[in-house]
């Protein structure tokens, strides 16, 4: 029999280049590690931009292994058109908001990653409802969010993807660093790589479920409100790489 490596992993997560963030990835990958986590995805709205950040200071892999020991898998939240559709396992453009949601599953396809609707029957958040979701090939869904409005959304999308016979998954969902594994997978895995996650959530993977505690939830909303004053990262290498980007952005948006 094979030896498998049982792996912890929050496949919802946010860093400071989602715009309602203000974590640095470095914090949230210290917090997951000392909280026993094998890694997580990045999941930032809109943009694959910390996993090209990770990439270049070696804190992720872009061969799809885990870097001492620890596993960042590349993904994105994006805003399709019907609501929030998690991209895990691959790295978009930065320029989906408003793509139907056919047309997003099918260029995660391509990539070769998973495609996770998030907090469906969240109502008080841009969820992809359930109309939509029955014409959609998605791979899972998530049925535990542990920043969930009311609980009961995440009992709602239990008894969806049951009744569809569709894997599950639960994560944080988080966008501060104290929130990131409240929430998790755990799944078996020959090594620890984007490949062999993926293929583990395809087939089922275990939910270790948990709320955020209210002053969490209340932290999640104060971040959400301080990212209009969102400061520089303290972080050379941080900072350089966001100035660089606001200067290519700058740059692209110039009249010609």
């Amino acid at each position: 029999m094979m030896a498998t490596v049982k792996a912890r992993i929050d496949i919802h997560v946010h860093t400071r280049f989602s715009a309602d963030s203000i974590a640095d990835p470095e914090d949230i990958i210290a917090v997951a590690k000392a909280r026993g986590l094998s890694g997580f995805a990045v999941t930032d709205h809109n943009t694959s931009e910390c996993a090209e950040y990770l990439e270049s200071v070696g804190l992720m892999n872009p061969s799809g292994e885990a870097v001492d020991g620890f596993l960042i898998i590349p993904g994105q939240e994006i805003t399709t058109c019907a609501g929030h559709l998690l991209a895990i396992g691959c790295s978009l453009p930065s320029d989906l908001k408003g793509i139907p949601p056919e047309e997003a599953i099918e260029l995660i396809h391509r990539h070769g990653g998973l495609a996770i609707p998030p907090h469906p029957y969240d109502f008080f958040r841009a969820g992809i409802r359930e109309p939509i979701l029955e014409e959609l090939p998605i791979d899972a869904l998530e049925v535990f969010n542990a920043a969930t409005t009311l609980r009961r959304y995440n009992t709602h999308a239990r008894h969806y993807a049951e009744k569809r016979g569709i894997p599950m998954t639960a994560a944080s969902d988080a966008h501060h660093p104290e929130a990131v594994g409240t929430a998790h997978l755990i799944v078996e895995v020959p090594s620890l790589t984007v490949a062999h996650v993926l293929e583990a959530i395809r087939r089922g993977a275990e939910l270790h479920q948990a709320y955020l505690t209210p002053k969490e939830a209340l932290k999640k909303t104060w971040n959400n409100w301080m990212r209009f004053g969102k400061r520089q990262s303290h972080r050379p290498e941080l900072a350089q790489f966001e100035a660089r980007k606001k200067s290519q952005a700058d740059s692209t948006d110039q009249p010609v």
